[in-house]
């Protein structure tokens, strides 16, 4: 069982328990949302694209003009070092799940409330990452079932999806809706302001026709760090990925379809809003790309998620999985 009391967080300048980590309620995070953040994994320990998500990260302190003195070469140190803090109270086969948060701080209005000292908030945090994929190992086998929910995705022309941060009540309203259709595999995925097939709720979306793989535009859509890595791994295995405006129509009729995000890296979808997908099964090409993306980082990414569900159905009894 995970020694929750023993794990270590970074934060402000600070090693403190994990449950000592608080933030003032004058913080602009609490008050605004006003927060980027980053979340990553490791397979066998190894962090992977950590300097990606840090750049994406950095690119978002910039665009929000969060004063932040930290230059990015010292958050990498960070992360590094809250890794070694908290190796020895995880299991050997945990990965590691760094979630980096920095918000503005608190409002300068309340500037009196810390003697006048008023800085940016920086948090980083390491947990088990088997807590992120809870009830997701069946899914590999039988895919999600993609729900239309009628929330849309904040376009880039108010907050920029590409950036990004703890703005997301569009993502909790559209997972909401969709936990309460009919069945235990269903994930939304929401279509932009023009009717195009933008993103899950914190993942990107693929389809394969003719065993060409699309995605969406990255326009009004998180530009993911595992969805950049889909494009890598199809030129690995000789085959073509595009962006393109995506119409419902489009999955309806395709071949296979596909969500990516960090912690289970490709997800199957094997039907939408309950019509099947091609023949409603996983598809050859997901398969492929999940089988290449395992090669290349050294696990087999499917088996080690199983394994952790069979962790954790151990523990607690068997938990579907439902909010992303």
């Amino acid at each position: 069982m995970d020694k929750i009391m023993e794990r270590i967080v970074y934060m402000n300048g600070k090693f403190v328990n994990e449950k000592e980590a608080k933030i003032s309620i004058y913080d602009s995070a609490l008050m605004f949302g006003d927060m980027v953040f980053e979340m990553t994994r490791s397979f066998n320990k190894k962090q992977f694209k950590l300097r990606e998500h840090l750049e994406r990260l950095y690119a978002g302190i910039r665009i929000l003009r969060i004063p932040l003195s930290m230059t990015i070469h010292e958050m990498e140190e960070k992360c590094y070092e809250v890794i070694e803090k908290n190796e020895p109270v995880f299991s050997p086969t945990d990965e590691h799940r760094l979630m980096i948060n920095v918000s503005r701080g608190p409002l300068a209005i309340y500037a009196h409330v810390f003697d006048g000292r008023i800085e940016p908030t920086v948090v980083i945090a390491d947990f088990p990452l088997k807590w992120t994929v809870v009830g997701m190992g069946r899914l590999y086998d039988i895919g999600v079932n993609a729900i239309i929910p009628s929330q849309r995705t904040v376009p880039s022309y108010l907050i920029d999806p590409k950036i990004k941060n703890r703005s997301r009540i569009y993502y909790q309203m559209a997972n909401i809706e969709v936990s309460q259709c009919k069945g235990d595999r269903n994930w939304a995925l929401l279509l932009d302001p023009d009717g195009f097939v933008a993103e899950g709720t914190g993942d990107n979306f693929f389809i394969v026709k003719n065993r060409k793989i699309y995605t969406p535009e990255g326009r009004n859509v998180l530009r993911g760090i595992s969805r950049e890595y889909i494009f890598e791994l199809a030129e690995q295995i000789n085959l073509c990925c595009f962006e393109k405006n995506i119409e419902l129509y489009d999955v309806y009729t395709a071949d296979e379809a596909f969500y990516t995000a960090t912690p289970f890296c490709i997800m199957p979808c094997t039907s939408i809003n309950n019509v099947p997908i091609g023949n409603g099964k996983v598809g050859e090409i997901t398969k492929l790309l999940l089988k290449q993306w395992s090669e290349n980082v050294g696990v087999d990414i499917v088996a080690q998620i199983k394994q952790f569900n069979k962790e954790i159905d151990s523990i607690n009894g068997p938990t579907p999985y439902q909010f992303k």
